[in-house]
C-alpha cells in the first residue's frame, strides 16, 4: 500500500474514467463550456476499445426517416422493454450529435453529390446509419477526439492510469484514487469505461472490457441494472487464426452479404435483429455439429470496407473468393450502472455513459449502432447536469482519509476459468442448472449476472432460457436492479 505522500494529487471540476467515444467527448464537452477536466485513460489515447467499432451513429437525417420511425425500430428491437423516454432522448438528439462531431472535424462518408451515405442495418427499417471510413468508424472518430483531448489545454489526460476506486464521502462521490496511487477529487466523476462482453471468452471485446465501471460504481454504492442482458453478435469470425472473434460488420450484410448454411443455402433473414440471427445460427450449429456458417460477401464491394477485407486477406482468407467462417459471440452488455436520462447513478457526482451505463434504451436486444449515438448524446447530457449544479468548496481529505482510500481494491480482472464458465453457463441459451453454477465463481460481477439471469425467469431478445422459452408479459418494461446490499428487486421504466 503506497503512502499517501507517493500519489499526487489534481482537483477539476469533472474527472472521465474510460477514454473511448463516450469519454472523450465527455471531456470535450466540459472543456468547451470552460470546465477543467481530468480524463484517466487505462490505454494510450486512440486505443481504446471504441477504436474497433465497425458500426456507425444511426440517427434520423433521410428525408424517408424519422424521429418516430426510428423510434418504432429502437423499440421492436428491444422486445419489450426498451424504456421509451430514453430511447425518445435518442432518436431526438442523434442528428445534432452527428452534426457537432462534424464541427469537430470528424469525416463522415458522403455520396458523390455530397450528401451523408447512409447505410442499412439489421432491425433499422431504413438507411439510417453514418459511417467513417467504412467499417472504421470507431477508429476514425475516436482518432478525431483523442487528437483534440490531447491538444485542449483545460484537458488533463493521465495516461496508462487504472481507476482503482471511486472515492464516496458524506452519501456522493467526490472523485477516485488511481492505481498509482494518484488521487482525483473532481465536483463530477463521469464512468465511461465500456461494457463486459469480454467476461465471456469468445468475445468480439478486447481483454480489458471486463465490467470495470460497474464494479466500481457498485462498489461505491450505486446501483446496478439488467446485467443477465448480454447481446451475442451474429458475425465473428472463427477458426481463423489470427482473427478469432474478429467481428464482421453488421454493414455487410446490410450492402447485400448473406449467410449460408454447410449446403450452400440461405436460413435466416440477415436483416433480422440481432437477438434473432443470433439464435438462428446458433441453432443451425447445434442441430449440425458445424463449428460456423458462411458469410458470403463476394459480392460486396471491398472498396466500402477496407478494414475487414484487408484483415481478413492478412490471416490468409480473402472475402472476395471465399466464404468466411461465422458463428456467434459475446459483443455488448445491454446492463451497467442505471442512470436517468442525465445519465446520473443513483449515487450523487456518479455518472454513467456509454456500455457501462444502463438508461432502458436498449431494453432486452439494442438496435444496431444505436451505441454510438447512445454514447455522444448521453454524454453532452451527463456534462450539461454536472455543470448545472453548484460546486461547493471542498474540504481537503486527511492524511488518514488517503490512506484509507489508497487501500480500496481495484477490480478484479478475469480469471480464464471465469471467462470459459461464463461462455458455457451463460451463453447464447442458459438454464437454472447452469447459472447456479456460477454463483460460486470468484468473480463478483459473475455472480451478480447469475443472480440476475436466474431471476429473469422467462426468454426475451439476447436473454434466452431453455427452461422458460417463452417471453411472460410480466416482465415488460421491468428492469432487474441490483442495490448496493446485493439484493435483486424490480423496477418498471417509462
Amino acid at each position: 500500500m503506497p503512502a499517501p505522500s507517493m500519489g499526487s494529487s489534481h482537483e477539476s471540476d469533472v474527472a472521465v474514467v474510460g477514454a473511448g467515444a463516450a469519454g472523450l467527448y465527455a471531456a470535450l464537452c466540459a472543456a468547451r463550456e470552460h470546465a477543467s477536466v481530468v480524463l484517466v485513460s487505462a490505454t494510450p489515447l486512440a486505443r481504446t476499445a471504441s477504436y474497433w467499432a465497425q458500426g456507425g451513429l444511426a440517427a434520423a437525417l433521410a428525408a424517408d426517416d424519422s424521429c418516430k420511425l426510428h423510434l418504432r425500430d429502437t423499440e421492436v428491437a428491444g422486445r419489450g422493454m426498451v424504456r421509451r423516454s430514453a430511447a425518445q432522448i435518442l432518436v431526438r438528439e442523434a442528428p445534432a450529435r452527428v452534426r457537432d462531431l462534424q464541427a469537430l472535424g470528424v469525416s463522415f462518408d458522403a455520396d458523390r453529390f455530397g450528401q451523408l451515405a447512409l447505410g442499412l442495418e439489421g432491425g433499422h427499417s431504413v438507411r439510417r446509419i453514418v459511417h467513417a471510413g467504412g467499417s472504421a468508424t470507431g477508429r476514425r472518430v475516436v482518432r478525431q477526439l483523442s487528437a483534440l483531448a490531447a491538444e485542449e489545454p483545460r484537458i488533463k489526460v493521465l495516461e496508462g492510469t487504472r481507476a482503482q476506486a471511486l472515492w464516496r464521502f458524506e452519501q456522493r462521490c467526490r472523485g477516485l484514487v488511481c492505481d498509482d496511487g494518484a488521487v482525483v477529487e473532481a465536483a463530477a466523476v463521469v464512468i465511461a469505461t465500456g461494457g463486459a462482453a469480454a467476461l465471456w471468452s469468445r468475445t468480439t471485446n478486447p481483454p480489458g472490457s471486463q465490467g470495470v465501471g460497474p464494479l466500481l460504481a457498485h462498489a461505491a454504492g450505486a446501483a446496478l441494472a439488467d446485467l443477465e442482458l448480454l447481446q451475442f453478435h451474429p458475425t465473428a469470425v472463427i477458426g481463423v487464426r489470427g482473427r478469432e472473434g474478429f467481428l464482421i460488420t453488421e454493414a455487410i450484410r446490410g450492402e447485400g452479404a448473406t449467410l449460408l448454411d454447410a449446403s450452400g443455402r440461405r436460413f435466416v433473414n440477415e436483416l433480422a435483429p440481432r437477438d434473432e440471427v443470433a439464435r438462428a445460427i446458433q441453432a443451425l450449429l447445434e442441430a449440425s455439429g458445424e463449428r460456423s456458417v458462411g458469410l458470403d460477401m463476394r459480392g460486396i464491394d471491398p472498396a466500402r470496407f477496407p478494414n475487414v477485407v484487408a484483415a481478413l486477406r492478412e490471416a490468409g482468407l480473402d472475402p472476395m473468393r471465399e466464404l468466411v467462417p461465422v458463428a456467434p459471440a459475446a459483443h455488448y452488455a445491454m446492463g451497467g450502472i442505471v442512470t436517468d436520462l442525465n445519465a446520473r447513478s443513483t449515487l450523487p457526482g456518479l455518472y454513467a455513459v456509454g456500455e457501462s451505463s444502463c438508461t432502458g434504451l436498449h431494453g432486452a436486444n439494442r438496435l444496431a449502432s444505436n451505441s454510438l449515438s447512445e454514447c455522444f448524446v448521453f454524454a453532452r447530457r451527463a456534462i450539461a447536469d454536472a455543470l448545472s449544479i453548484p460546486r461547493r468548496a471542498p474540504r481537503p481529505a486527511s492524511a488518514a482519509e488517503l490512506e484509507a482510500l489508497r487501500a480500496l481494491p481495484a477490480p478484479p480482472a478475469a480469471a480464464a476459468s471465469t471467462r470459459a464458465a461464463l461462455w458455457e453457463n451463460a451463453g447464447i441459451v442458459r438454464s437454472r442448472e447452469k447459472l447456479t453454477r456460477l454463483l460460486d465463481d470468484p468473480h463478483p460481477l459473475a455472480r451478480m449476472i447469475a443472480r440476475c439471469a436466474l431471476a429473469r425467469t422467462e426468454s426475451r431478445g439476447a436473454h434466452q432460457r431453455a427452461d422458460y422459452p417463452e417471453r411472460d408479459p410480466a416482465f415488460d418494461r421491468r428492469h432487474a436492479v441490483l442495490g448496493a446490499d446485493d439484493s435483486i428487486h424490480w423496477e418498471t421504466w417509462d
